[in-house]
Formats: C-alpha cells, structure tokens, sequence
C-alpha cells in the first residue's frame, strides 16, 4: 500500500468488546432487543475502535470485527445452506452448532455474508488505511458438521469460493488489504496443503494486498496449541498472498528463524505485544523485539502488529499496549532515519 512509513504498525483484527455491549449482544439473542437496535450498537463501537487506533497512532486500522460475535458465526450463519438448529444463546461469544447435509451453493455472482457493505461502512467513519479481515475457509469448517461432502477438503473449496465472491466484492468497494485468518491451522498442520489450495482460491482475480494471519488460538486469552511454525513450510510459500502475519511476542522469536531458513520474500506482519497478557509492554521492549526482527527481515518488509486480535483485553490495557508499539516502533524508525543519514554524509 502506497503512502504508508517504514514499518507500517497495525492490528491484527479484533478490539475489546465493551462490557456494555456485551450485555446488550446477549440481550439480542435472547429476544430482548431488535435487529435495528444492535446494528446502532455495532455502529457506535466500531467508530470508537476506529478513533481509539486513530489516537494511539496506528497506521492501519481495522473495524474491530465489532459486529461478529467470534470468529466463525458471522460467516457461517450468513453462508445459504449451513444449517443451525438452535439460533439462541446464552452467551453472545457461544458457537452455534452448524451443519451441511447437503452442498453449498455456489456464489453465483451473489455475496450472502454482506461483507462490503461492513467496509463501506468503516471507509465512511476513518481516513486512514484500513485492514479487512475474515476467517479463512479452512478454520470455518472445521466448526461445520459435514453431511454433504465425502472429502473435507471438498467442503473447504467450496467455502474458498464463497469468500471469494466477497473478496471481488470488496475489492469493488475499495478495499486494498484484506487479510485471511486461519487460528484452526495450527491445530491441524497436516493439512497445510489443503488450506493453501483454498487460500489461493479465496484471492484468486481479487487485485489487493493480501495478509495471511496463522497463530495459535486466542479464545478467552488462551492459546488452543502449542508448537512452531515449520508446520507451515514449505507449503504456504505457494500460497498467494503478500504477507504473513505471525505470533512472535507470546511465544518468542526462535521461530523468525525458521521463516526466514525457508526463504520467506515477501513481507512479515512480526508480533511485538502479547495479546494474551494484561501486562503492557515497555516502547523499549517493543523496539527490541523490532530490532530483533530486523536482524532477519529487512525493515521494508517489516510490518509491526500485536500477536493477535485484541479482543480479549480490556479497552485501557489494549490502547496502553497500541500506543507502546507506536512508540517502540517510532524509536526503530528514527534510530534507522539516523543511521541512513550517517552513512550518506559526505566524508
């Protein structure tokens, strides 16, 4: 994306959720509040995410994926032929059980999840650079009960398209960095293989930049597996994407050196704050862990994120973290600016 500064800082997608507004989500699915109503709700939320990343400095900014419950319902709910039995819930962040008994309908030219129409929305509210993120197919089938297909990797595909159609969608609406989000992939690293050919069929024809995100799990704080990202080469170096967007801070940095032994070209969303953590990192504990990226990656290829979606801390402790990693961030950047200079003054 043109205009952006030497390591770009952004999210990685998701924002606290207001208690507030927790009580009023739930509220909804237990019929005590209208349709119109929650759509004020996501409103109002989504303009403060917008304008809490806008005052910690951020350079791309997200929606806060304030109008989707987790990670999975939004899409599956909306997808024509995924059936839910029960569409009430306890608790907001509740996963559906879902199922498939017969195939999905192909797009058709049709986008059933609404997804543009989310940009379009978020577009009017900010100047600023803007992320779009959403699940990838691999991890939304993996909550689905399949009755319809033989293969897994059938009903995979034919979600890719799906996301497709709302990728084209996007695009059309002015999106210029989507990113797909795979947080299953880590707990099924042999089927790498299968997730790529359904990522490359998600951004086939769909001119934008594409970010790749894979962590490990970030449900209520928690991570859902452990391990190392080998589990990703070489096979994701065919995936047609721009960027990875990977887990550094929580885990640590030995894995910098596993993506670049594979030869990763292409530009690495590096995570410098730990999003499972309530503890706020110093800006020179941030500028540390770029400088250690930099070692690996060259600065141009660099993109400085959090770990993971944010959604799990409480709203001071995620801007107090957003602003140390601008500030950790603007410190690499004059610590290069100065050095660039030194090495072009005349001797």
């Amino acid at each position: 994306m043109d205009g952006l500064p030497l390591l770009p800082t952004t999210v990685v997608g998701s924002y606290p959720v207001p208690e507030w507004m927790e009580r009023l989500k739930t509220e909804y699915f237990r019929g005590k509040m209208s349709h119109a109503q929650l759509q004020d709700v996501h409103d109002m939320a989504i303009k403060a995410a917008l304008r809490d990343q806008e005052l910690a400095g951020i350079d791309i900014v997200s929606d806060g994926e304030l109008r989707r419950d987790n990670d999975l319902d939004y899409f599956v709910a909306r997808m024509p032929g995924v059936e839910i039995a029960h569409t009430a819930k306890d608790f907001y962040f509740d996963y559906y059980d879902t199922r498939v008994s017969a195939p999905l309908q192909a797009p058709d030219g049709r986008v059933p999840l609404g997804l543009a129409d989310d940009f379009a929305f978020t577009a009017s509210q900010t100047t600023q650079p803007i992320k779009f993120s959403f699940t990838g197919p691999f991890s939304l089938s993996r909550r689905l009960s399949n009755e319809a297909y033989p293969d897994r990797r059938d009903l995979v595909l034919a979600i890719a398209g799906i996301l497709n159609a709302e990728a084209h969608a996007l695009a059309a609406r002015g999106a210029r960095l989507l990113q797909i989000d795979e947080p299953f992939l880590a707990g099924h690293p042999h089927e790498v293989a299968t997730a790529v050919e359904a990522i490359n069929v998600v951004t086939a024809g769909v001119d934008v930049t594409w970010g790749l995100h894979v962590c490990y799990g970030n449900r209520y704080a928690r991570p859902s597996w452990e391990g190392h990202y080998d589990f990703l080469f070489p096979a994701v170096m065919d995936a047609a994407v721009d960027q990875l967007v990977l887990e550094f801070a929580r885990k640590g940095y030995d894995d910098l050196t596993v993506v670049a032994k594979h030869g990763w070209d292409r530009a690495l969303g590096v995570g410098v704050v730990d999003v499972k953590s309530g503890q706020v990192e110093s800006p020179d504990l941030i500028a540390s862990r770029i400088r250690g990226a930099l070692e690996l990656v060259p600065a141009d290829r660099l993109v400085i994120n959090p770990d993971c979606g944010l959604r799990n801390l409480s709203g001071p402790v995620a801007r107090a973290k957003l602003a140390a990693m601008v500030a950790g961030t603007e410190q690499v950047r004059r610590s290069l600016a100065g050095a660039s200079s030194e090495e072009g003054a005349p001797s």
